[in-house]
């Protein structure tokens, strides 16, 4: 089954056809948490065997692990793992039903599913990219040194992944505090002051400045004006150009990376041009992510600027 781009039989770029087509697009994401909520505390996981699912649902439930060992530890318990492993499902279901760790999961089971989808098709490698094997060896120190601490942190990123392991340490702030107050919420008055105590020891080794996420923003950062090299998946490898194109169009990442699924070819084609690429180049990356889209995107009298408004005006999304 091939699968053609909503716009460019309507007439791209005529207004009622993107404002509609981004409505459709915006629709389909405002449905994804609530549908990932009830996939995620549903008891018989064999009714879902879905890829993202399995990862999402994985990345939760090893958050919960990390927060109930510290809980553990904090209190005493000698069966440390044993008390980990018999709270960890009820800890797991109030993180399940938290729209923004959610959502932050979803994103970075999206991104992994790309990475493996360009390792196979293109041979790009989900740790050492093209790109940013260029830029260790970059004249500009900064950027050359941004680039090694960006491969370190993908490197761990990839070894987690394979694990569905996600660290407290590699959660954005939001999604940081968020679980923390899940987690005391969850583990009442007993043990109050040395779980007070514990959470203090965790807000303070917590840097969201040393996570993954922020070494790749601090090289889009220091490439400046060449970050749109990092605009060319092939070349940049899916966490890089994820990181890029958010900045370069000022979106949040994890609506970036949603915007990869194929039922949101309109929003990426717009967060392209935002961030800066001509119409052809555009359809470029849309066929390295989407290699069956049949249609061209007919974007060459849409400008960068009015990409950027069209994205920032739409509606229905939590951002």
């Amino acid at each position: 089954m091939t699968r053609a781009f909503a716009l460019a039989d309507a007439g791209w770029p005529e207004p009622a056809a993107l404002r509609a087509a981004l409505e459709r697009a915006d629709a389909q994401l405002d449905h994804v948490s609530p549908v990932l909520e009830h996939l995620l505390s549903a008891r018989d996981q064999s009714l879902f065997s879905d890829f993202l699912v399995a990862r999402v649902r994985g990345m939760l439930i090893d958050l919960a692990r990390q927060m109930l060992r510290v809980q553990a530890e904090a209190t005493g318990e000698k069966a440390r793992e044993h008390f980990a492993e018999s709270h960890c499902g009820a800890l797991a279901e109030r993180l399940f039903a938290t729209p923004v760790l959610v959502a932050h999961c979803h994103a970075l089971a999206l991104e992994w599913q790309l990475g493996l989808d360009l390792e196979t098709r293109f041979g790009v490698d989900q740790v050492l990219s093209p790109l940013i094997q260029q830029r260790i060896g970059d004249r500009d120190p900064e950027v050359a040194s941004s680039a090694m601490a960006a491969l370190a942190a993908q490197t761990r990123f990839v070894r987690q992944q394979r694990r569905m392991a996600l660290p407290l340490t590699e959660l954005d702030a939001e999604c940081f505090h968020t679980a923390l107050r899940l987690w005391r919420a969850y583990g009442g008055e007993e043990g109050s002051d040395a779980l007070t105590r514990a959470e203090g020891r965790l807000r303070a080794s917590y840097d969201e400045g040393e996570g993954r996420l922020a070494m790749l923003a601090r090289l889009v950062a220091a490439l400046g004006p060449r970050s749109v090299e990092a605009l060319n998946i092939q070349a940049a490898g899916a966490a890089l150009f994820l990181s890029a194109l958010a900045i370069r169009s000022n979106q949040p990442r994890t609506l970036v990376a949603r915007s990869t699924n194929a039922g949101q070819l309109v929003r990426l084609a717009l967060g392209l041009r935002a961030a800066g690429l001509k119409a052809g180049e555009v359809d470029l990356q849309l066929l390295s992510i989407h290699p069956d889209m049949t249609h061209a995107t007919e974007l060459d009298d849409l400008g960068t600027r009015e990409a950027s408004k069209w994205l920032s005006t739409a509606g229905g999304i939590a951002r």
